[in-house]
């Protein structure tokens, strides 16, 4: 993947990200933060998502642990056990007391 790929890329996912947020039903509240990082803060703490250029991965930081996805030509995928980025994403903004957010396609 270039870097220009990755960049595409990681806009697209931040966008659909932040749309998911805007109608997130719970209590969740987000700020894209310097160097593109993404705090969704929830009643149980933050969650950070921020890109990794060098690794061409979108990481990820929640009290359930530390996660890094890579994208697989289809999906962001987590390179330790395959489970998708916003699936993912979805089941710790629950987890962490913030309701119930909807990645649509």
């Amino acid at each position: 993947m270039t870097e220009t790929e990755f960049n595409q890329l990681t806009e697209e996912a931040f966008r659909r990200l932040e749309g998911a947020l805007e109608l997130a039903e719970g209590d969740v509240d987000f700020e894209l933060a310097a160097g593109n990082v993404l705090e969704i803060e929830c009643p149980d703490g933050k969650i950070i998502v921020n890109r990794q250029p060098a690794m061409h991965e979108i990481w990820v930081a929640a009290r359930s642990g530390g996660f890094h996805y890579r994208h697989d030509g289809r999906a962001w995928r987590n390179t330790r056990d395959g489970s998708e980025l916003f699936a993912s994403l979805a089941h710790m903004v629950a987890a962490q007391g913030g309701g119930t957010v909807r990645f649509e396609d």
